[in-house]
């Protein structure tokens, strides 16, 4: 029973991330997807993370649940991939980095669940969105990519547009970087609320 509910946590909260906005990087709308994308994706990564590794124990379950993602949205690519699409048609998220600061924290804090909620949601909020930029930065061509291969279900307000380079006031970065790091934490701290 103890191994069957670990398993509907890491799938459940799996399901949860998802969810929580697309998960996956379209390049035909990445960048004009991205801060809501950081806010969600690591928003939802410290919730499940920390729910599930309180749970556990043990530090290395948040990297063990941010590979489990990883590895949903290879196969998604691959899916993608199969349907005619070029293989930079998706750029796989970073989670898996950030999920390891996370299982730092709480490994260095001595397994302290507020530590680990503050001092990690804090970690996840600032780096998930510069590691999935610089993630991003490797695509090839993303606006040719984006107007090339348009998904049929595309919404009008997620049509590409020409990025705004060199404003950091408007950059996606800083304006990801910071909503995520300041809505990782009091909604971490809700779900382990919860799950005491």
């Amino acid at each position: 029973t103890h191994y069957l509910f670990i398993v509907v946590v890491a799938v459940n909260s799996t399901l949860l991330t998802i969810n929580a906005g697309d998960y996956i990087f379209y390049t035909d709308w990445a960048w004009t997807s991205f801060v809501v994308f950081s806010i969600s994706q690591s928003t939802m990564l410290v919730v499940g993370a920390i729910y599930y590794m309180l749970f556990t124990g043990v530090p290395g379950t948040a990297t063990y649940y941010a590979t489990i993602m990883t590895i949903y949205t290879w196969v998604a690519k691959g899916a993608w991939f199969a349907l005619g699409y070029p293989y930079d048609f998706i750029a796989v998220p970073v989670w898996i980095p950030s999920a390891m600061l996370l299982d730092l924290t709480y490994w260095a804090t001595r397994r302290n669940k507020h530590a680990a909620i503050i001092i990690g949601g804090t970690l996840v909020g600032l780096s998930l969105p510069i590691f999935n930029m610089i993630n991003l930065l490797l695509v090839r061509d993303p606006l040719e990519m984006a107007f090339k291969y348009p998904r049929p279900t595309l919404p009008p307000y997620m049509t590409p547009i020409e990025p705004q380079v060199g404003k950091f006031y408007n950059s996606p970065v800083a304006l990801g970087a910071g909503a995520g790091a300041v809505l990782s934490v009091p909604i971490a701290a809700l779900g382990a609320k919860l799950n005491t």
